[in-house]
């Protein structure tokens, strides 16, 4: 069985009318035609704008949302809730919060039965830091800096790349002190998708948008794009 992630470096369906290419992209490797999402909207600290706009881009006609709120009283138990989903979408916020709530919870260790069992783990900026060994964020403070993820893909994640410029320059300069491994810088309406042992490779929702591997001594590798479905 092939595990998935698709980690997304910001934009999508919270900062737009609809749901786009990315979003039809991580249903799409679902098992099922209409497949279960769950959505994570824990470092928008359960933002009911954030829920709200979750459903009107994941409708019932195309798939059974669901959202796990852990801000607010959930009677279910999170690995129940989890353990069903065929995929699951992180959303965008604090990832320092984010990784605290989750802690409560042991929310890690019930994404991790998920995932094993064949659901397609994806999200946003947090969202998508959340899957890696380790993420740049802007959560801790001023400036930008090195934190901890669940682990589930090698390496590191920072997303913004080309939105927020200073990201950049703090990553580089994290990856060559050696506080950071190489770590994939993901543009705004672009993607990464880590399917099994295969090389992480580039999903772009816009024309030029893209992604590259920091790694020491600058260099920098541009991802190979996957090509989507027209």
């Amino acid at each position: 069985m092939t595990r998935h992630i698709v980690a997304c470096g910001g934009g999508g369906w919270a900062s737009d009318s609809r749901s786009g290419p990315l979003e039809d992209y991580i249903m799409g490797l679902a098992a099922r035609d209409r497949p279960r999402v769950c959505l994570l909207p824990t470092a928008s600290g359960d933002s009911d704008w954030v829920i709200t706009r979750f459903y009107e881009c994941f409708p019932s006609s195309v798939c059974e949302p669901s959202h796990l709120a852990l801000f607010r009283p959930h009677p279910e138990p999170v690995r129940a809730a989890l353990a069903r989903q065929d995929a699951v979408y992180v959303a965008g916020g604090s990832s320092a919060n984010l990784a605290a709530i989750w802690r409560v919870h042991d929310v890690g260790a019930a994404l991790r039965e998920a995932w094993e069992r064949g659901a397609v783990m994806s999200g946003v900026s947090a969202g998508a830091i959340c899957w890696f060994a380790a993420g740049l964020t802007n959560s801790l403070g001023a400036g930008f800096a090195p934190m901890a993820g669940l682990g589930f893909a090698p390496g590191g994640f920072c997303p913004h790349a080309d939105s927020d410029p200073g990201r950049l320059v703090a990553l580089r300069g994290l990856v060559e002190a050696g506080r950071m491994p190489p770590t994939l810088a993901v543009d705004d309406d672009a993607a990464v998708h880590l399917a099994g042992a295969a090389p992480p490779r580039l999903v772009a929702g816009l024309p030029g948008r893209g992604a590259r591997l920091i790694a020491p001594r600058g260099r920098d590798e541009p991802l190979e794009p996957l090509a989507l479905a027209s």
